[in-house]
């Protein structure tokens, strides 16, 4: 640090508040990084400058350590963020896993290539069936995909294997669209027949018909009313994940912030 009084410099000089804008540190930081040699700074009479040529070249090769340093997560967009990261596994299991048991329903939380997120809460007979089969597990990964890409905002109840009703609800983070609820395996209340869709399915799946009549048996069988409440709660789900989704892109916000200001207070070349 150098001491003068030639107030020409003042022109190429930052002030304290200009750096504290620029680093977004309180004014006490920008002082003692100044005084310990930390930022390149000089004294203009009693006041510390900052030289705006050095700042940037010091704010240049701080960026570069940093990106080589800091965790791969923290270091990227909101929008490039794994929906995984976003939400707190345990935590969304349990709310999946109470709400599928009071509504006796299938419930899993995918991301928006259908893969899952969380574990199949309260899977039925059929869901299982579908499970160990690979022309099963196959068709239900190509219905999810489907289900991610319709362009409905709303949840309502779709057909998906051989008539059976599946509905989702999207959860937006920020302004990116980065899961869905998906409540599945649900027999239609209109008296479609279970034989009708037990002989669909067991050709499709190369299955013996007897194995898959006595899964169906287990598929829960929804009124008009209980599908409405349904799709109100699922929506309800997505609505609940996108608040904790959101808190926790500001916490990974905070921390990569406090990462950021740790990097700054480290002394120049290692002092």
């Amino acid at each position: 640090m150098v001491q003068t009084d030639d107030t020409r410099l003042t022109a190429e000089l930052l002030t304290a508040k200009n750096v504290q804008l620029l680093l977004q540190v309180d004014r006490s930081t920008v002082y003692r990084m100044a005084e310990s040699g930390q930022l390149p700074a000089i004294k203009v009479g009693k006041q510390w400058r900052f030289p705006a040529d050095q700042i940037a070249a010091w704010l240049n090769s701080r960026a570069v350590s940093r990106a080589s340093a800091m965790p791969g997560a923290l270091d990227q967009p909101a929008a490039d963020l794994a929906p995984a990261s976003l939400f707190p596994l345990e935590c969304i299991q349990l709310i999946q896993d109470a709400f599928a048991e009071v509504l006796g329903i299938t419930l899993v939380v995918t991301d928006l290539d259908g893969q899952p997120i969380t574990r199949i809460s309260n899977p039925s007979a059929f869901m299982q069936l579908l499970a160990e089969n690979e022309r099963g597990r196959t068709a239900w990964q190509q219905r999810l995909r489907e289900l991610a890409q319709m362009p409905a905002l709303e949840p309502r109840f779709v057909a998906s294997q051989a008539g059976l009703l599946c509905a989702r609800a999207l959860v937006r983070v920020g302004n990116e669209l980065k899961a869905m609820v998906v409540a599945s395996g649900i027999a239609p209340a209109d008296g479609l027949s279970l034989t009708q869709v037990a002989r669909q399915l067991a050709h499709d799946l190369d299955m013996p018909l007897g194995k898959v009549q006595a899964a169906l048996q287990t598929l829960p069988v929804l009124s008009v009313e209980s599908q409405k409440k349904v799709l109100a709660t699922v929506q309800r789900i997505a609505d609940i994940l996108a608040h904790i989704g959101s808190e926790r892109l500001v916490l990974l916000s905070r921390l990569a912030h406090i990462a950021r200001l740790s990097a700054l207070e480290q002394p120049m070349g290692g002092k």
